[in-house]
């Protein structure tokens, strides 16, 4: 199943119909550009539960910030509490939740900013679609590769007991699968071997040579 977007206007009401015309934003791309310091982009943190790509996504908020870089990180676990509370964890809700995030980091990169996110995002060819909504160079793909044993170690939020106790339903990597990224941009070790901060440099080093029209400072 893969998803597809489009931005549609909305009517009075603020519901969509799909026989509307995308809704042109007031400012351009170029507008938005003039005098910045970096290049609006996406960099879109996948992996296990307990991989650590919170982390290593807050670390690079950190990082941009630093270089005058204004980032928006969105947590996975954070729109699940919110924009995608009235989802489950099906095959069908997951491809939504990561439909709508996706949307969501699209807006924020077409505002002028650098979308951080972090979400399991379990499968291949969604991982894919979401790739082809940004233009050439505005996004990255980072594979925090994580054993599933360590993952389960750490259970900081007590999830992967619960699961294997059979009390959550569809949990990826024990009931639910997790497809390994074909072909990501970057793969990070998340076994703890290198500190986040690391890693966040790393990512950063590679945004500068991705080809993404990122300049630093």
């Amino acid at each position: 199943m893969v998803l597809k977007v489009t931005q549609y206007a909305r009517n009075a009401e603020g519901r969509v119909s799909e026989t509307a015309a995308p809704a042109d934003g007031v400012c351009t791309p170029s507008m938005l550009l003039t005098g910045a310091k970096f290049h609006p982009s996406c960099v879109w943190f996948t992996g296990l539960s307990g991989s650590g790509k919170t982390t290593i996504a807050r670390a690079l908020e950190l990082e941009l910030n630093e270089r005058g870089a204004p980032p928006f990180v969105i947590d996975g676990d954070l729109v699940r509490r919110g924009l995608c509370s009235d989802l489950g964890f099906s095959a069908a809700d997951r491809v939504e939740n990561m439909r709508r995030i996706a949307e969501l980091a699209r807006l924020i990169v077409d505002g002028g900013l650098v979308a951080i996110v972090a979400c399991i995002s379990p499968f291949e060819a969604e991982r894919q679609a979401v790739r082809a909504l940004f233009a050439g160079g505005q996004f990255m793909n980072v594979f925090v590769d994580t054993p599933l044993a360590v993952c389960e170690a750490r259970d900081c939020k007590g999830l992967y007991a619960r699961a294997r106790a059979g009390e959550i339903a569809e949990f990826t990597g024990i009931s639910s699968p997790y497809e390994t990224p074909l072909h990501p941009d970057l793969r990070l070790d998340g076994s703890g071997a290198v500190p986040p901060n690391v890693h966040a440099q790393n990512v950063l080093s590679a945004l500068v040579g991705h080809q993404m029209r990122f300049r630093p400072l």
